[in-house]
């Protein structure tokens, strides 16, 4: 099989959440199972952290992966969704999956694939469980993708578990409060293995602690030993833009970090990243603060991240981001509101399977909308997004294709201005310029 053909395979013959949502979500973890037994248990082989939660478990995978590469380990990284290329989801120190590796483990399992039925995800964390153990990585960071509990990684027995924090996200899947979303990701926690919650959140604290307890899981809230404060961005020596952060530890002591992922909510990110490099060095692991300082200083250099508050253009300043959910939508507009521009466009898309209502609500009233739709059929049209965004007194246009949107924005904007694109990872995905 062609490269190509193999990922035909992988997409179209069985459901993807990424693509059609709900029937793609399972609450089962059999076929992963019987896929890992089938590949010799490749999980239990290799050394692992198992990050989960609703926002910021993405960043703070590559984060973390970007320190332990600093530090001389071979680093595997397992993430989703991805935004260019399939290979993205599966990398060793920063390099994606060769596509012999992909065409190979379809033509060998294809058989099985097919009588057994798993889904994309499932086919996927096994293709990479089985990659890192052929790889002999030194460890692997794993991120979740939608859950915990139920999530195909979740036949990991990892050295830590961190839970980055909790949002109303998929609520039709993991529940429509809190303290049920936390119980899912919760699901995460296993037997003796050490868990680190990176945001202490009132209505979500019983839920770790019951779900410790029950585990014999030692429990730390990383907030609670690590106070960040954001100082800005600076420009390096060799242009590249770094943010800025003041660390001040349980002990009173204080140091600066940079990291070259430009989100303000990096901040929220930090305190789970700091502790669970503490708690690998009390395991054995040999990471010296030079190599902290440095891995968060080249996370994108060192893992290919892509999305994350990037700056895509200056004179107009333009800046994509995925946060597609209420809580990531509102930290990303603090922080635009904050950047000193005249007029501000933004380029939004939105998926169907949403509260557009709660996110519209949050959204500048005085802003130039351009509504678009990602070329997926889970997307919302970009017309429907325009009505619906009218009735909470958001004002544009609808462009259906994502850069005629962005074209259009630049064609208008001064270069004083500051144009955002995103509201959806797959409205940032299909960004030319990313």
């Amino acid at each position: 099989m062609t490269y190509q053909e193999s990922l035909d395979f992988l997409y179209q013959a069985l459901p993807m959440f990424q693509r059609v949502g709900a029937p793609a979500f399972k609450k089962d973890l059999t076929n992963t199972i019987k896929l890992c037994e089938r590949l010799g248990n490749p999980q239990q082989t290799f050394k692992s952290i198992h990050i989960a939660g609703t926002n910021g478990k993405g960043s703070s995978a590559h984060a973390l992966a970007s320190i332990l590469q600093e530090a001389g380990y071979k680093t595997g990284l397992y993430t989703s969704p991805h935004l260019k290329s399939f290979r993205e989801r599966i990398k060793i120190n920063g390099q994606e999956i060769p596509e012999e590796e992909v065409c190979a483990f379809v033509e060998e399992q294809r058989d099985f694939l097919l009588d057994l039925k798993p889904s994309f995800f499932e086919m996927t964390v096994a293709m990479a469980f089985s990659y890192f153990a052929r790889e002999k990585v030194d460890i692997a960071v794993i991120e979740t993708g939608m859950g915990g509990r139920f999530d195909s990684t979740n036949v990991l027995k990892p050295l830590l578990s961190l839970i980055t924090n909790i949002s109303l996200d998929h609520v039709q899947f993991l529940g429509d409060t809190l303290e049920k979303i936390a119980s899912e990701k919760a699901g995460i926690i296993k037997e003796g293995v050490p868990v680190i919650i990176g945001q202490t959140q009132e209505v979500t604290t019983a839920v770790f602690q019951q779900a410790a307890r029950e585990k014999k899981a030692p429990l730390f809230f990383a907030d609670q030993s690590f106070k960040i404060l954001p100082k800005g961005w600076k420009e390096t020596a060799d242009t590249d833009t770094l943010s800025l952060y003041e660390i001040t530890e349980i002990d009173g002591s204080n140091w600066e970090v940079g990291m070259d992922l430009l989100g303000n909510y990096q901040a929220k990110n930090l305190p789970g990243i700091l502790l669970a490099v503490a708690r690998l060095n009390e395991m054995g692991f040999k990471i010296a603060s030079e190599d902290l300082v440095n891995g968060l200083a080249r996370i994108r250099k060192n893992t290919g991240l892509k999305g994350r508050w990037q700056l895509l253009g200056k004179d107009p300043l333009i800046i994509c981001d995925t946060g597609h959910n209420e809580d990531g939508i509102k930290l990303i507009i603090e922080q635009l509101n904050r950047l000193p521009h005249r007029d501000m466009y933004l380029v939004l898309g939105m998926v169907q399977d949403k509260d557009h209502g709660r996110i519209l609500d949050l959204l500048p009233k005085k802003a130039q909308y351009i509504f678009c739709q990602a070329d997926q059929p889970r997307s919302l049209p970009a017309e429907a997004l325009k009505e619906k965004a009218a009735l909470h007194g958001l004002r544009g246009i609808s462009i259906t294709d994502v850069n005629a949107a962005i074209a259009y924005a630049k064609k208008n904007a001064r270069t004083d201005d500051l144009i955002f694109i995103g509201g959806s990872t797959f409205v940032v995905a299909e960004i030319k310029e990313l």
